[in-house]
């Protein structure tokens, strides 16, 4: 009775979205269009109240005059929800929490030349794989299907020194619940 209990809490979701990225600092940059794709887990505390963690494979980055930044992360949001019943089937969801996140590959393309957006060295960007910061969003729930409108700021500095650059990410998303 208790693993039926417990399981009846927890349900799954898969979502795919469109980011647009920019860098904060002193770096004066452009937005850059990416995606996102992942899949999440709903833990309910109540009717009202959950924790959403997630896995996903996130495109950031931004532009800069002739140099386009293409950093490419798996990231882990931890958020808490709080899910409003508007109608039969219908919620809307307000979310906020940390989110973490590693750089596993991307490219800094100046002209026609691209080298590595992480690490050190003459051929590669310099950027610091490790990124965390906060996230905030509002989802809108019908039956199994959402929509979903998050940010993210970074609190992680990409670069060393005064001013150095942060992400900040806005993306919007669909998913379905399992």
């Amino acid at each position: 009775l208790v693993s039926i209990v417990s399981y009846s809490q927890i349900s799954w979701n898969a979502k795919v979205g469109m980011n647009m990225s920019n860098f904060t600092g002193d770096m004066d940059t452009d937005m850059r269009i990416g995606f996102n794709v992942g899949v999440g887990m709903e833990y309910q505390f109540s009717d009202m109240w959950s924790i959403q963690p997630s896995l996903m494979f996130t495109q950031k980055g931004a532009k800069q005059d002739e140099v386009k930044m293409n950093p490419m992360y798996l990231e882990i949001p931890v958020l808490a929800a709080a899910r409003f019943a508007i109608a039969d089937n219908q919620n809307i969801v307000v979310k906020a929490g940390p989110y973490f996140a590693y750089g596993i590959a991307g490219k800094c393309k100046v002209g026609d030349e691209k080298i590595d957006f992480f690490g050190d060295g003459d051929d590669q960007f310099g950027a610091k794989r490790f990124d965390a910061g906060l996230g905030v969003g509002v989802a809108y729930e019908i039956n199994k299907f959402f929509i979903d409108l998050s940010g993210e700021f970074g609190l992680a500095k990409l670069a060393d020194g005064d001013g150095a650059p942060k992400n900040m990410n806005f993306s919007i998303g669909v998913g379905y619940k399992f």
